[in-house]
């Protein structure tokens, strides 16, 4: 792909007066749609080093409203950064309906740079491909723009500019070891770079490449293909809004034959009701359950510091019935727990920030370093179950979300995090009676809102969503766990348990 590239391609001045001021009054407009579209739009500039990156960059955002857009700089990556699995830190900067996100550098540099200086496995460069198509596609899927482009210039070219960059004292710094090594071994990473090109040059996140000896040419270059590209967004997101409104309407047509089936369409589809399984008779005496419970909370109290101690992150995510016994579990948990090593993070309906970003946002914001711990008090799944049920999001959605869900969580297992799910199951009959409880006693009425007795109204539905929702995302890194949880005390002991259990298997391997 990259043999074939003509460096040669030039542009006189003239030309380039000419062609310029329409492209930039375009530019503007477009963002002024893309904005009113609520389009998130990324713009990726890599390429060889003294290509000129941060020089298109600054030609290209001065056609833009500043208000609208940042840029990011992706260096080395910090000590923090490393602590998280890598694509943590590019998906924090993933920008919000209506707003550009310009990359000088980006995720590619983990299969370009970091895997010159052998800072990349070789054995690791499938798993992070995979995981690089799989970041670019949630986030297309969602709507997003992805423009990649990759700026290239000859290796006599590049070498020339360094030389340049070096005489003058101003612009030195520019030109490190590595700009130089990278330059003594331009075949060794231009064959890089052309396999980086055959393994992610998607349908959905396609690269353009500019070639970028002549400055002119190549900022004629990328004007034209952001603008095709933001062209291509807006009819895009024009044919989602009319596929979205025929959906809505087919659903609402066919809600009236669908009523008090879905628990049986659960069923035949995913097999087993799951939920319907689960003993939920077990119980434990209080002595009993009060001598298990200091023994395991003082193990907890060991593994913590031993988690810290080797860096190995640990989430927990905890769904469940209301009055499931959440809140209780989470507090014997953490109960001998170093508070510095561990984030409870509880999960209410997202804020307007968070619904302008993809739904995963929110949720990899809070994930751990290594050595800690996040504990999830509600979770993604919500996407699954409340969003699904309660129309907050399109069938489409909720059902892309399962794949979804179990690509982040493979992320987060691959980086070395321990991954545990928790469902809090009780029967119909005991959620009432707590309940009841709650409304009689002023010390715990505030547990209590009018949406619980509202989504106890739709317990079926929820019963359906949650078996398929165990079906399709229990896997072996990232398990379903059932708490019989009528009883708190044997509930509380077998969250703890698992716990212990997950942590202890992982320190023996």
């Amino acid at each position: 792909m990259l043999e074939n590239t003509d460096f040669s391609k030039q542009m006189s001045k003239e030309e380039f007066k000419l062609k310029m001021p329409p492209l930039k009054a375009r530019l503007g407009e477009l963002q002024r749609k893309c904005r009113e579209f609520k389009i998130p739009i990324m713009i990726v500039f890599e390429g060889f080093d003294a290509a000129g990156k941060g020089f298109q960059i600054g030609r290209l955002i001065q056609s833009l409203d500043p208000r609208g857009f940042s840029v990011h700089t992706v260096q080395e990556e910090t000590e923090e950064e490393k602590m998280h699995p890598f694509l943590w830190r590019f998906w924090t900067t993933t920008p919000a309906q209506g707003g550009i996100a310009i990359y000088d550098g980006s995720w590619y540099r983990k299969v370009l740079i970091d895997r010159f200086e052998k800072n990349t496995k070789k054995s690791k460069l499938s798993s992070q491909y995979e995981a690089i198509r799989t970041f670019e596609r949630q986030l297309t899927d969602d709507g997003c723009e992805i423009l990649k482009l990759l700026l290239v210039i000859d290796k006599k070219e590049q070498k020339k500019r360094f030389r340049k960059l070096k005489e003058n004292k101003e612009t030195a710094w520019r030109v490190d070891k590595g700009d130089l090594e990278r330059n003594d071994h331009y075949e060794t990473y231009r064959c890089m770079m052309e396999e980086m090109l055959a393994k992610t040059n998607d349908e959905y996140a396609p690269w353009t490449i500019v070639e970028a000896g002549d400055k002119r040419y190549a900022t004629v270059k990328i004007y034209t293909r952001v603008i095709e590209a933001m062209e291509e967004a807006l009819c895009k997101a024009a044919a989602r809004r009319d596929e979205e409104e025929k959906a809505k309407a087919a659903e609402a047509a066919q809600n009236g034959s669908q009523d008090g089936k879905e628990g049986e369409d659960a069923e035949r589809k995913y097999g087993k009701n799951v939920l319907a399984q689960a003993d939920l008779s077990r119980s434990c005496p209080k002595k009993e359950y009060q001598k298990k419970l200091k023994e395991l909370q003082k193990k907890m109290e060991l593994l913590h510091g031993e988690l810290y101690r080797r860096r190995i992150p640990l989430v927990i995510g905890f769904e469940g019935w209301d009055a499931g016994g959440k809140g209780g579990a989470i507090k014997r948990l953490t109960e001998r727990m170093d508070p510095r090593g561990f984030e409870v993070i509880p999960i209410a309906s997202p804020s307007t920030l968070e619904k302008s970003h993809h739904y995963l946002w929110r949720f990899w914001k809070a994930m751990p370093k290594d050595g800690h711990i996040a504990i999830f008090d509600r979770t993604w799944y919500g996407r699954v179950m409340v969003e699904r049920i309660e129309g907050f999001c399109t069938t489409r959605e909720w059902q892309r979300a399962y794949k979804e869900i179990r690509e982040m969580e493979k992320d987060l297992s691959d980086h070395g995090a321990i991954v545990l799910k928790f469902w809090m199951h009780i029967d119909k009959d005991e959620q009432a009676r707590r309940f009841k409880e709650r409304m009689e006693n002023p010390q715990k009425q505030w547990k209590i809102t009018d949406e619980d007795w509202r989504n106890r109204e739709k317990w079926d539905l929820y019963e359906s969503a949650v078996c398929e929702m165990i079906d399709q995302t229990s896997t072996d890194y990232a398990p379903w766990v059932i708490v019989e949880g009528n009883d708190k005390y044997y509930a509380r002991l077998k969250v703890l348990e698992t716990v212990v259990d997950a942590i202890e298997a992982r320190l023996k391997k």
